[in-house]
């Protein structure tokens, strides 16, 4: 990505505000996922399994608020 791209408003957003925003929907989409992978476990009655998916769901979660927290700051100061 070049390091300015328009936003649709003649804005525009750096690589590095670009990226945590595509790694945020990433970890977005995969919180998601892991609802239906814990109901899956759930149905199918394997507590382990259950447990693993919230595990990892939980890891998802605050690495999604760690990147939410480096985004906030980039976007107000351009950079960490």
């Amino acid at each position: 990505m070049s390091e300015q791209q328009p936003n649709g408003n003649g804005q525009t957003i750096s690589n590095l505000e670009y990226d945590l925003l595509t790694v945020l929907q990433n970890k977005s989409e995969a919180l998601k996922a892991y609802d239906t992978y814990i109901q899956d476990a759930q149905a199918t009655g394997s507590q382990p399994c259950v447990e693993l998916f919230q595990k990892l769901q939980q890891t998802e979660k605050q690495q999604a608020q760690e990147i939410r927290q480096h985004l906030q700051e980039v976007m107000q100061h351009g950079k960490m």
